[in-house]
């Protein structure tokens, strides 16, 4: 089967997948290009078979959503043609669920491909939790490292440091009711 059919490289799909509300989704619209069919068509399907789409399969975005992803991706304003309806969003168990709405050889070899790519996302999402957690151990080892090593380095300063001679006294000297000059106070000559 995969040959019959035009494949979709997984980048593409990777690019279609948006993160709203929470959660990762494809638009109604990109997935009736990556199915072949028009959006009007996919959304009718869906619409006969409501019962298997619950809201958290498939939602309907908000104007604000699709204002801020317009903005995201850099499609063109409102009021040039397009859409007159707010688009629907699957989520990885709403495109599953299409699977058994759409059975065209087409939709069940794409169901496959995103279901993939939606699997590859999640575990590279894993791999860099655990490389952000590694990585925050790591700082946190070093900072006492660090702490530990300026302790060191504090303590080599004050040993590099020469002793402080003590200063010869200058003047009198006064020792129990007698005085007398220093060897430094006395002037040659006299």
């Amino acid at each position: 089967m995969p040959g019959k059919h035009a494949t979709v490289p997984a980048d593409q799909i990777e690019r279609s997948i948006y993160l709203i509300r929470g959660e990762r989704i494809l638009l109604d619209s990109d997935l009736a290009q990556l199915y072949g069919v028009e959006t009007g068509i996919l959304n009718r399907a869906v619409r006969r078979n409501s019962d298997r789409f619950p809201e958290d399969f498939m939602f309907q975005l908000t104007a604000d959503e699709v204002e801020d992803l317009r903005c995201q991706i850099g499609t063109s304003k409102k009021g040039r043609g397009g859409r007159r309806y707010l688009p629907y969003a699957f989520t990885e168990q709403g495109v599953a669920m299409l699977s058994s709405v759409l059975k065209s050889p087409r939709a069940i070899q794409m169901n496959v491909a995103i279901m993939r790519t939606f699997v590859r996302l999640r575990r590279e999402l894993s791999t860099h939790k655990a490389l952000a957690a590694k990585l925050n151990e790591l700082e946190r080892k070093i900072k006492k490292h660090d702490e530990s090593i300026e302790t060191i380095f504090e303590a080599i300063r004050q040993l590099m440091k020469p002793p402080e001679k003590p200063r010869k006294k200058i003047g009198f000297e006064i020792k129990e009711g007698r005085s007398s000059y220093n060897k430094s106070s006395k002037r040659k000559g006299k």
